[in-house]
């Protein structure tokens, strides 16, 4: 497998089970736990009601009773006050007496015993669930309080009729909880769905899309006006995939940058080296203008050879360390001046107020290149202009020494730097201040700088432009300071 096919994206993977119905399974368990919630302590209640309406018939039939001609009723009467109230039996105990007030058919043993006199939630809960979940047609016997100054009134009932009275209750309380709770979910699934599941399958597809084609300004997300979390998300979102979609078209411009210059750089330094060549034949004529000028030909041919070997240094982010050593500034300014061109006469004019004497301790290479460049990007911007006027466009070097740190400033008359441009101005093809230009000379300058330990930045609140750069002299290292002053 080649090393493309291995860093190539795998197609995106769609979830089979997505956030959409994890929101349904969820809103569907928690509807279910809040009915079970409502559903259990209501089951209990109308257990408990259905009993307490029993006692209360029974307190009507004990009343009946107790009026009857010597506590006396026919077996006909006292068969139909019990099947009034669903019961077996009625007793009541009074004092230390206990009366059996009305009694059919012999019933069977007792089930269950149930006191209504003191109730608790809890018992309450599992009472019911044990009355519905026992099959068995069993009687059971339930206590309350008595009328007339009795102690207590019991009855006995057979269950099925209770435990079919609770199934009625629930199937009726199932059917119109699920349709509340279908509403209800409904409404809730499709809020959450609208706020946010939608925004976020949104988001998903958008970064899919853009993982597809990142340096495509077209699939950045369009944000929405939302002030929650999710507006803030999709902000950010849109902020992130701009920042990476122009890095990325940077560095592909970089890419085809490092590419055309090794294209060239073989073919460029063998030009090179034969106008070299033609530059010693040169250097034998008699001729005095060729005398002069030779020497400075070759030198700057020399130097284009050198750069040309070195081309691809600030494609590998990288310059190779300063030589430094003390150098005349002066001198390299005014070498500055004549590589550039500048005339006499020419529509720029160039002023050197370089302190006499003034040395700095630096590459003699480097710092020609960042001033060569400082000096080029004026010129660049001076001829921007559609009118030249001599008295107007003017390109000044200082220099002066600063304790144990040098200060140099290239300064021009021109427009200045944009707001645009001065947002990224050392950063590589972000800081030209022109049509077509690539934006390298002030990062390669900024780069060299910064190799000698010193710092570069613009000066505000001037005429044009004014760069200043410092250069720190080399530390003495005092240990061999130390060891060389005690050979001597």
């Amino acid at each position: 497998m080649s090393d493309e096919s291995a860093a190539r994206p795998g197609p995106v993977r769609v979830p089979r089970f997505g956030l959409s119905g994890k929101l349904l399974v969820l809103t569907i368990l928690f509807v279910m736990i809040a009915e079970v919630l409502i559903y259990v302590p209501l089951v209990a209640n109308f257990r408990v009601n259905w009993l307490r309406d029993r006692l209360a018939s029974a307190y009507t039939a004990a009343l009946v009773l107790d009026a009857a001609p010597n506590g006396m009723v026919s077996d006909s009467l006292a068969k139909q006050i019990l099947d009034s109230i669903g019961a077996r039996a009625v007793a009541m105990k009074m004092g230390t007496r206990r009366r059996l007030l009305a009694v059919g058919e012999a019933p069977p043993p007792i089930s269950h015993d149930f006191d209504m006199r003191s109730v608790g939630t809890v018992d309450a809960i599992v009472d019911a669930f044990t009355m519905m979940l026992d099959t068995r047609k069993g009687v059971m016997r339930v206590v309350g309080p008595a009328p007339m100054g009795g102690d207590y009134i019991e009855i006995v009932l057979d269950e099925p009729p209770l435990r079919q009275a609770m199934l009625r209750y629930s199937v009726g309380l199932l059917l119109i909880s699920l349709l509340i709770s279908g509403i209800s979910a409904a409404l809730v699934y499709l809020a959450l769905h609208y706020m946010f599941v939608r925004p976020m399958r949104r988001i998903t597809a958008n970064m899919t899309a853009f993982r597809a084609d990142p340096e495509n300004a077209d699939r950045v997300i369009a944000p929405s006006a939302r002030a929650d979390e999710i507006g803030v998300a999709e902000r950010e979102l849109a902020t992130m995939q701009s920042e990476l979609a122009s890095m990325l078209q940077q560095k592909n411009r970089l890419a085809a940058l490092g590419l055309a210059v090794s294209k060239i750089n073989h073919d460029l330094r063998n030009l090179l080296t034969s106008a070299q060549l033609f530059s010693d034949r040169l250097s034998s004529l008699p001729d005095p203008g060729v005398q002069r000028f030779a020497p400075k030909l070759m030198r700057a041919l020399e130097r284009a050879i050198a750069f040309c070997q070195s081309t691809l240094s600030y494609g590998r982010l990288q310059e190779p360390p300063p030589e430094r050593k003390p150098i005349l500034l002066e001198p390299l300014v005014e070498e500055v001046h004549e590589t550039l061109g500048l005339s006499p006469d020419a529509p720029i004019r160039w002023i050197s107020a370089v302190e006499r004497g003034l040395t700095v301790e630096a590459d003699y290479e480097q710092l020609f290149r960042i001033l060569l460049n400082l000096a080029r990007n004026a010129v660049q911007a001076l001829e921007s202009r559609a009118a030249r006027d001599p008295g107007r466009d003017q390109i000044r070097i200082t220099g002066r020494r600063e304790g144990a740190v040098v200060v140099i400033e290239v300064s021009d008359t021109g427009p200045g730097f944009s707001d645009k441009a001065r947002a990224h101005l050392f950063e590589a093809f972000q800081g030209s201040t022109r049509t077509g230009g690539a934006g390298l000379g002030l990062a390669i300058a900024a780069e060299l700088v910064r190799a000698h330990g010193g710092d570069i930045r613009l000066v505000e609140g001037t005429i044009g432009a004014t760069l200043r750069l410092t250069i720190p002299d080399r530390a003495v290292e005092l240990s061999a300071h130390r060891g060389a002053r005690a050979q001597g």
